[in-house]
């Protein structure tokens, strides 16, 4: 097959420089937005100051605590297999009676690496299960955990990358790690805003000030587009106020 070129899924992440009508959050809150629904654009250090600060508590964090790729949805399709199919490059073939991708291409937006080959490609949850554990999830139910570990009710929660990416990523935050593609970083901040965000999980110090400077730096005017309520019933929490640190 022919691999064709990435194609930066819309719909994934907004990155909008120098857009003088975008709302601003301002004194709105993650709830706000909730509200206003997905097709709004904000920008992005405005979200990020409404996520609270906190020490990450990283005990009792199992990877078995989140059962993944599963149907979660009830469409046949587990969810490894529907991010494997809207990622891929063209049109992917798939066997109908097991929704298994037989043959499609793919290539990794972390670092451009390009295959056609289904066992080079991980799915990344874009904040790791256990950077989610460390930042609330240790507080959620058993479902609330299914419902994040297989959520493709949005795209910018699971992607599919190339295995030496991902494992390169592992379970870092932004302070700690970001894309090999440095044309990707804006893109790959705000992704990681938004699924914060959405699911209510808190940063540690160092990732919101990395973050922070990104978005006041070479990442200036990056937008998030807006999303829906987060599956498994994850509570917002609303905050109208910069975060303040927890110790």
């Amino acid at each position: 097959m022919n691999i064709t070129s990435w194609r930066v899924f819309a719909a994934s992440a907004t990155l909008v420089v120098g857009l003088g009508a975008v709302p601003s959050v301002g004194a709105e809150s993650r709830t706000d937005l909730l509200v206003k629904g997905p097709s709004d654009t904000y920008q992005a250090i405005e979200l990020l100051n409404t996520i609270r600060i906190e020490r990450e508590r990283p005990a009792g964090y199992r990877r078995t605590l989140f059962k993944h790729w599963l149907d979660v949805d009830g469409d046949g399709c587990d969810a490894r297999e529907q991010v494997l199919k809207r990622d891929a490059t063209g049109l992917p073939q798939v066997d109908p009676f097991k929704c298994f991708v037989v043959e499609a291409d793919w290539v990794s937006p972390y670092d451009g690496k390009k295959t056609s080959d289904r066992t080079e490609v991980d799915i990344d949850h874009v904040v790791a299960l256990k950077e989610a554990w460390d930042s609330g999830a240790w507080g959620w139910t058993e479902s609330q955990r299914t419902a994040y570990a297989n959520d493709t009710s949005d795209p910018r929660s699971l992607l599919a990358v190339s295995s030496s990416s991902n494992r390169s990523k592992s379970d870092k935050d932004p302070s700690n790690w970001l894309p090999p593609l440095r044309s990707y970083w804006c893109i790959y901040v705000s992704n990681w805003i938004s699924v914060k965000a959405r699911w209510n999980l808190s940063m540690d110090e160092s990732e919101w000030g990395r973050l922070k400077n990104l978005l006041e730096g070479q990442c200036a005017g990056t937008t998030v587009r807006g999303f829906s309520a987060a599956p498994g019933g994850v509570t917002v929490v609303t905050t109208t106020q910069a975060p303040q640190t927890s110790v």
